[in-house]
């Protein structure tokens, strides 16, 4: 009785992924509360979600969420109640904020490469980009620092980029997808 909606959005995240964190993005979505949307009871649900780094995807559920795992936010499994709702109103929220903050990257490390980058954006607007005008368009934004570091893997090393702090992203960010 005493929590405030967040603190209870953020001990449900916690419980239910191990993840505890106050620097975790977390926002409220929307307040569901149509009358039917539970056959059992009225229920109204004050819904948030939450945008945790590619680097930190292992679950630590507790109890009451021993089977909780992570699934392609397009294709969850079969929810209860509205939940499929739900969860579809949140990716069209952070499909359209994508056009106007710099969301995108609470999905990264804190260094990436400019194919996470573009991968982060293109699971979310579930759509593939071209691959030289992404990298174009986020290079001109200005709001990324290149790092001395690389990463090596299947292909030649690439740089690692790090979104600047200073940048106005929420201006900037919107020269990606006008």
């Amino acid at each position: 009785m005493d929590e405030s909606l967040e603190d209870a959005a953020r001990r449900e995240l916690a419980e239910e992924t191990g993840v505890d964190d106050p620097g975790i993005y977390l926002e409220q979505l929307y307040t569901f509360g149509d009358p039917k949307r539970d056959p059992r009871t009225r229920v109204i649900t004050v819904a948030y979600f939450a945008l945790i780094a590619s680097d930190r995807l292992h679950l630590r559920a507790s109890s009451d969420a021993v089977a909780a795992d992570w699934w392609p936010a397009y294709h969850p499994p079969l929810l209860a109640f509205d939940h499929s709702h739900i969860v579809k109103y949140a990716i069209r929220r952070l499909r359209y904020k994508l056009e106007y903050t710099a969301l995108a990257f609470q999905l990264l490390p804190e260094t990436f490469t400019l194919t996470e980058l573009q991968d982060a954006y293109e699971h979310t607007l579930n759509e593939k980009l071209d691959k030289r005008n992404f990298r174009r368009k986020v290079l001109a934004a200005e709001i990324l620092s290149e790092t001395p570091h690389v990463r090596s893997g299947d292909h030649r090393p690439a740089r690692l980029y790090r979104f600047r702090s200073d940048a106005v992203a929420e201006v900037k960010a919107r020269r990606l997808f006008p």
